[in-house]
C-alpha cells in the first residue's frame, strides 16, 4: 500500500556516452548532446544531457518503485528544468508521495519529484500523478 511520505530514490552518474546514446536513440540531434566542439562554443561550455534523458530516468524510478505495490499507470507529470546535467554529474532522483485521493478505479497518488546534482543543486523539479489500480 502506497503511503503519504513514502520516498523513492536512486543515484546515477551520467557519462558522455550515456548522453550521446540517449540523444541518438530518441532522435535528438541537437549538437549540444553530440558535438564536443559545438557544445564547448555554447553558453554551456560543453556537452549537456537532453531534458528527456533525465526526465525518463526520473519517470522510470516512479514506475519501478511504486509498481511494487501493484499495478499503476501514470496520469500526468509537469517538470521544470533548473540546471543542465553534464558528463560526470552524479545525480539523485527522488519522488515523495504528497497526497492520496481514493477514486472508484484506485488511488490517485500525487508526488513531488526532484533531481539534484553532486553539489546539491536542483537540476529539475516535478509534480506527478499516478493511479494505483485496484
Amino acid at each position: 500500500m502506497i503511503t503519504v511520505g513514502e520516498t523513492a530514490e536512486k543515484v546515477r552518474t551520467i557519462t558522455a556516452e550515456d548522453i550521446r546514446a540517449f540523444a541518438a536513440m530518441s532522435e535528438d540531434f541537437n549538437p549540444l548532446h553530440h558535438d564536443d566542439a559545438a557544445a564547448a562554443a555554447s553558453r554551456f561550455g560543453g556537452l549537456i544531457a537532453s531534458g528527456p534523458h533525465y526526465v525518463s530516468l526520473l519517470l522510470g524510478l516512479l514506475a519501478t518503485h511504486f509498481s511494487r505495490h501493484g499495478p499503476q499507470v501514470g496520469v500526468e507529470c509537469a517538470v521544470a528544468f533548473r540546471k543542465p546535467v553534464r558528463p560526470g554529474d552524479t545525480i539523485t532522483f527522488r519522488w515523495v508521495v504528497r497526497d492520496i485521493a481514493p477514486k472508484s478505479t484506485g488511488d490517485l497518488v500525487t508526488l513531488d519529484g526532484l533531481i539534484t546534482n553532486q553539489a546539491g543543486e536542483t537540476v529539475l523539479t516535478a509534480v506527478g500523478k499516478i493511479l494505483a489500480l485496484k
